[in-house]
């Protein structure tokens, strides 16, 4: 049984898991808006996708990370690091020179990964999440209640 994780892009017959996704994005109905609009890579072990991050174009020159999933058994282990690097250089392969994620204010971990990736904060959208999220979201403690938006510019980075 081989440990080795592989980062793939997601073949049109597959279907990510479910559970996956939603620990990113607890709303399905908000995963739905992008879940086939999002060119998708995957993380996977043993047959098993232990990850995915989604990455929708917005015009012909630039794009956005719409989800970075990692089964919770893996996480810390540099594997979201690693998918985000790879949606990255998507976006340069299709020439798109901005790209930007959008993160809740609660997301510690998360705010710090894309700025280790090089995203800069550019705008908060102050009560987001308490406007289109039906149930309230906490994470590390703290309410999620705004949006923070974060861009990067891909020639520069």
């Amino acid at each position: 049984m081989s440990k080795q994780v592989i980062f793939r892009v997601k073949r049109v017959e597959e279907t990510l898991p479910r559970d996956l996704l939603m620990l990113a994005d607890p709303e399905w109905l908000q995963v739905e808006k992008y879940l086939n609009r999002s060119n998708w890579i995957v993380a996977e072990q043993d047959d098993k996708i232990i990850g995915a991050i989604g990455f929708m174009p917005l015009d012909s020159t630039s794009g956005e990370i719409m989800n970075v999933a990692i089964d919770p058994a893996f996480q810390g282990k540099g594997y979201g690091k690693r998918l985000i690097l790879q949606a990255l250089e998507h976006a340069r392969n299709n020439r798109c020179t901005k790209v930007i994620v959008r993160t809740g204010n609660s997301s510690l971990n998360q705010l710090a990964l894309y700025q280790k990736c090089g995203f800069r904060m550019i705008r908060i959208e102050r009560d987001y999440f308490v406007n289109n999220y039906p149930e309230p979201i906490y994470e590390n403690g703290i309410p999620c209640r705004d949006q923070v938006i974060l861009e990067m510019n891909t020639q520069e980075n």
